[in-house]
């Protein structure tokens, strides 16, 4: 049946072509945007999570821009620390010439001095943005935003990495150790705090006197045993060896005298002063003293590691005869540890006389140990800011890569995709034009 007023292949039509022309569409729209899904109603549940994706695309961004001057302030002030320790071993060389007799003091004095001065520089001058990591103006590590953790259940929370401040600050007070001045009560009360092998301890107010007032004498591969007895805050223990053969600046050697002095604090136990009077005698017979002297100083182990042992050669030497002088007085005061609290000790290194020069080359080991853990420490930290800054710019292309194989269109299928559908959409309106022309054969009816 025919009928002017329903044309049912041309409704067939119609609806064809508006398939085609929303498809076609569609298709169209893939190519402009270069994404199949662009929007919520394309695919809601992937379209959400593509955007919780970009945003934490758009976090490690920042992440990358935070590890990344995390990183510069690090590694100057890991180049500072090295610098100095640069400066502090020159320093060393001054002060083990020091050591030496027949040396102009004063003059190596200066350079000390004009190196503190330079060591002091740099610490200003380390810093990024503002930000000095040691100049020891605050203890609070400096936080670097290293990552962003999405849990399970969408809650999301960052993580740092923690960089320690290192003070190698020449300005931190520091104290020089001031020995005590009053003496014990008697002999015996001095030697049960420190002692030689069969010496008594000099526990009046007489100054050494060469050859006059020994304890002990060391004759050539010989060796004396000394004994920490007891240990108070403010103990001051003191060695004076005598006639030990030291180097002079003019290559040669002499007959030298030094003096050894420590005084305990109230953290201080017998090995704690054992051990810094070993390391004292051992620093200066390896800075001072030619290796065919072979002086040497030991501290015991186990049940004996309160008392240490001077060597005075081997049988292959011929020193002379050393004298010993040992002597105990209390009321002194522990100096700064050398080992923390900055470089500040380096105000209190005097060369100028015997005992300053030893007590120096005691504290520029601990002062060049410091700055090396600080560059050690930094060295560190920059190393692990590295790894992570490497792995968040891989993890950025990784979800970049991830959304984009949720969203992104094929290009290759969009294209074969229009052309197929633009010959429909050509078809389907050849198709309507021939349906809309169906009820012209009804008017020859009525002819």
């Amino acid at each position: 049946m025919s009928s002017i007023l329903t044309n049912n292949s041309a409704m067939v039509a119609l609806q064809t072509l508006k398939n085609i022309n929303g498809d076609l569409s569609k298709t169209q729209s893939m190519i402009s945007t270069g994404k199949e899904i662009s929007s919520a109603k394309d695919n809601a549940s992937v379209w959400a999570i593509s955007k919780v994706m970009e945003s934490d695309v758009k976090g490690f961004k920042a992440i990358s821009d935070s590890l990344s001057i995390g990183e510069a302030t690090v590694s100057v002030a890991r180049q500072a620390s090295e610098t100095i320790t640069d400066l502090l071993t020159d320093m060393k060389g001054k002060i083990v010439a020091a050591q030496e007799e027949n040396v102009d003091r004063s003059k190596i004095q200066t350079d000390i001095s004009a190196l503190t001065d330079q060591i002091n520089s740099v610490v200003n001058a380390a810093q990024f943005n503002g930000l000095n990591l040691v100049n020891g103006s605050s203890t609070d590590p400096m936080s670097v935003l290293s990552s962003l953790d999405r849990n399970s259940n969408g809650t999301v929370s960052s993580s740092s990495i923690d960089v320690s401040r290192q003070n190698l600050s020449v300005t931190t007070p520091a104290s020089a150790q001031v020995a005590g001045t009053t003496d014990l009560a008697s002999v015996a009360a001095a030697s049960a705090i420190f002692q030689g092998t069969g010496a008594n301890t000099i526990a009046d107010d007489t100054a050494y006197v060469a050859g006059t007032n020994d304890t002990e004498t060391i004759a050539n591969n010989g060796s004396a045993t000394f004994t920490v007895g007891a240990v108070a805050d403010g103990n001051t223990y003191q060695i004076v060896l005598d006639d030990v053969t030291v180097n002079t600046a003019d290559g040669g050697t002499a007959q030298g005298q030094r003096t050894f002095e420590y005084v305990a604090s109230a953290g201080d136990g017998t090995q704690d002063v054992t051990r810094a009077l070993t390391n004292q005698m051992n620093a200066f017979f390896g800075a001072a003293t030619g290796s065919t002297s072979e002086y040497s100083v030991a501290q015991g182990t186990g049940a004996n590691s309160i008392q240490f042992t001077i060597t005075n050669g081997s049988g292959a030497t011929t020193n002379n005869t050393i004298g010993v002088f040992a002597r105990v007085q209390t009321d002194g005061t522990a100096g700064s540890d050398t080992s923390t609290g900055g470089l500040g000790a380096l105000q209190n290194i005097d060369v100028m006389s015997n005992s300053g020069a030893t007590a120096a080359l005691t504290a520029i080991d601990g002062l060049i140990g410091q700055s090396i853990d600080a560059a050690a420490a930094f060295g560190s930290a920059q190393g692990r800011i590295e790894t992570q800054s490497d792995f968040v710019g891989k993890l950025s292309d990784s979800l970049k890569s991830g959304i984009g194989s949720m969203v992104d269109a094929d290009m290759e299928e969009a294209s074969a995709r229009l052309q197929a559908l633009q010959v429909q959409q050509q078809l389907g309106i050849q198709s309507l034009s021939i349906a809309n022309q169906a009820p012209q054969s009804i008017l020859s009816l009525f002819r």
